[in-house]
């Protein structure tokens, strides 16, 4: 098979994987828990994909996904573009640049466990600078919002997908081999020193978040 080839089948692949990832965002997503938060497992299938492809490729998939969610069920324009990019490149990133440089299960789990924890400290961060401009509300309501709404939720939210990734990866994987989609046998030619550049990038901002993070919690205490 040659380079353009596999390049087309990857291509195909990824547009399936990013299809299926905006039906789960349009079909199955449970709105207003809490009054304005929803839950759906769009960052599965994307993550599925980046495992597969390259932590690039799930960063572009969670953008092509937030944009689709945006002009179609979601209410809060560039707002909501920005906070569900944020979240999805957060957790397909992070899981993906810890699993993509050696495929085992062990960095599997790792890497979700990471993600989990990445995306609660960006998101309780972004809900903090963000949601009094679209709430309307004052920053100190944002901040009594923290421990009994937005802290577990998006800890429950992330650990349910990541858990779900853990579960549906074997077989989605399988169907794609099956199709002809991917390779026996996944290709390591990705480039290595973006993965590199990615991995510092999402290192030097999730430090940045917890700390900012720890400071928000001191001011809560």
């Amino acid at each position: 098979m040659t380079n353009q080839s596999k390049k087309i089948k990857s291509l195909a692949a990824m547009a399936l994987l990013t299809a299926l990832a905006v039906a789960a965002d349009l079909f199955l997503r449970i709105p207003g828990i809490g009054g304005f938060l929803t839950y759906e497992p769009k960052d599965v299938i994307i993550t599925i994909g980046a495992f597969i492809f390259g932590p690039i490729a799930g960063i572009l998939m969670s953008l092509a996904v937030s944009f689709v969610e945006m002009i179609t069920v979601s209410s809060t324009g560039p707002i909501g573009l920005l906070m569900n990019f944020l979240s999805s490149a957060t957790f397909v990133g992070v899981a993906s640049v810890i699993y993509y440089r050696k495929k085992t299960m062990p960095r599997a789990i790792i890497g979700l466990c990471a993600a989990v924890l990445s995306m609660t400290a960006i998101m309780l961060l972004w809900n903090y600078i963000v949601t009094p401009m679209y709430m309307g509300v004052p920053r100190q309501a944002v901040l009594e919002m923290i421990v009994p709404l937005l802290l577990p939720f998006n800890l429950l939210k992330a650990s349910l997908n990541a858990a779900l990734v853990l579960l549906l990866y074997k077989g989605v994987v399988t169907a794609l081999r099956k199709s002809k989609l991917v390779p026996e046998r996944e290709s390591k030619s990705e480039n290595k020193r973006l993965n590199t550049v990615l991995v510092v990038v999402i290192s030097a901002v999730a430090v940045i978040t917890l700390l900012l993070v720890l400071l928000i919690f001191a001011k809560i205490i």
